[in-house]
């Protein structure tokens, strides 16, 4: 009897290990920040070929199990943890700041809470087109969401009550064209990037009372005091709006952020400058990727050049672990995708460029149509790619280019999709869509 016991026993336990071990690889993680749980775009681990279930065809009649209208105006992608939705939005004019909480099965908005208000917001300016107050996503925990709106204020609110827990409106930034950068869970800490006209850092606020652990600024040289042009003396060649990636770098953990004219390795600790790498471009949105102890990252607005930095350095390693660049129809506003040793990165000319990790060569470049704002995914063996215009363009990944298919909605992208389930939260300038698959016959 004690035998069979045992053996019982054991069997248990290999069965939960097992279950783990799939739970572990499957694509039902939360989708807890800008970028899902990879920080990256993936819904799955890397390596994970198991299918979902995502659907592949829909439209405004079609695969749609509910469409919610969200008020004012935000680009911050939708956030996703046990059965709540989170997005922010503010007023055209930005004078106030809301957190809204949906109803996953639903749609029903739960809270709309205002979380900020100001009397003199600082003017978008000419990037009134392609920027808002709210389009900085939320970072989201268990019983806890963190919203972000730079400098007009950072809060922590209850998931149960949505009421504040803490809140800031003393980080100081002079935006110019609005906040972008989305904050970032670390262990105690929330990290917050501010590259703005006037002052440029990175500071890692504690996550139970926001209050202030380390401050960084960013180190490079500007060397603008005395610029001939107007646009440079205004600080717009020190901006930029990039969200930072975490990474683990010889089993150390490390931040990579890019800033204007240089991008950077932090110790995501105590924000000590690791490493830098210099260049002269600025503006910079796409967030980086990380694979194998290189760091990918796009250097900004202008020249648009994609670099693959040895992420092991230190100090100024500009002249010595960059492995290869490449400036050929880089994606201005989305992030890039990793997928198998690929790179794929959608432009402002339409065009989907794919780039091999290893040289930096490109492997095929092809027109899709359409202006990319909004971050592409990867998602049961498929790229989605979200156009201003309402446009999913659904590609095969590999070495050949291959459109599976297109799907339209009434209003464009701006913000970034996120992924839970079997469903996609797509979020255009007027509502947030639950598509999911009626039927395996539908997907």
């Amino acid at each position: 009897m004690t035998s069979i016991k045992s053996r019982v026993r054991s069997f248990r336990l290999h069965f939960v290990s097992v279950a783990l071990a799939i739970g572990v690889s499957s694509a039902k993680a939360d989708w807890t920040d800008f970028r899902g749980p990879h920080g990256d775009g993936n819904v799955s681990a890397s390596g994970d070929t198991k299918l979902i279930g995502f659907p592949l065809n829909w439209s405004e009649t079609n695969n749609i199990k509910w469409k919610t209208e969200i008020p004012f105006r935000g680009w911050s992608t939708p956030i996703v943890q046990g059965g709540q939705v989170w997005v922010t939005t503010a007023t055209e004019q930005g004078n106030d700041y809301f957190a809204i909480c949906l109803d996953k099965e639903n749609g029903k908005i739960l809270f709309n809470e205002k979380v900020f208000h100001t009397d003199n917001p600082e003017p978008l300016g000419n990037g009134a087109s392609m920027n808002s107050y709210a389009t900085p996503s939320a970072a989201i925990e268990p019983g806890r969401v963190y919203v972000h709106f730079g400098s007009a204020g950072t809060a922590c609110l209850d998931t149960k009550t949505a009421k504040v827990i803490w809140k800031r409106t003393d980080l100081p930034c002079r935006h110019y064209r609005g906040p972008s950068a989305s904050p970032v869970l670390f262990e105690n800490l929330l990290i917050v990037t501010f590259d703005g006209a006037d002052l440029q850092y990175t500071a890692g606020l504690d996550k139970q009372t926001g209050a202030t652990i380390w401050k960084t600024n960013r180190s490079v040289a500007w060397n603008d005091e005395n610029a001939p042009d107007a646009m440079t003396r205004e600080g717009d060649h020190r901006k930029s709006h990039g969200t930072p990636l975490l990474a683990t770098v010889a089993g150390k953990p490390q931040l990579i952020s890019v800033g204007a004219k240089a991008s950077y390795g932090y110790d995501p600790r105590n924000g000590h400058e690791l490493w830098r790498v210099e260049y002269n471009d600025w503006s910079s949105a796409p967030r980086p990727l990380f694979e194998k102890d290189i760091a990918y990252v796009v250097t900004g607005l202008t020249k648009r050049e994609l670099l693959a930095i040895k992420a092991d350095g230190h100090g100024n390693v500009t002249d010595t672990h960059v492995v290869w660049k490449l400036s050929n129809r880089i994606g201005k506003y989305a992030s890039p995708l990793l997928v198998d040793g690929l790179i794929y990165t959608a432009s402002d000319e339409s065009f989907v460029t794919c780039i091999d990790t290893a040289t930096g060569q490109v492997v095929w470049s092809e027109r899709i149509g359409g202006k990319y704002a909004g971050s592409p995914i990867y998602a049961d063996g498929r790229l989605y790619f979200f156009s201003q215009d309402g446009t999913t363009t659904v590609l095969k990944p590999g070495r050949t280019f291959q459109v599976l298919t297109s799907n339209k909605l009434d209003a464009g992208f701006m913000a970034s999709p996120a992924a839970d389930g079997k469903a996609l939260f797509l979020r255009t300038k007027t509502h947030l869509y639950r598509v999911e698959a009626s039927t395996a016959a539908t997907r």
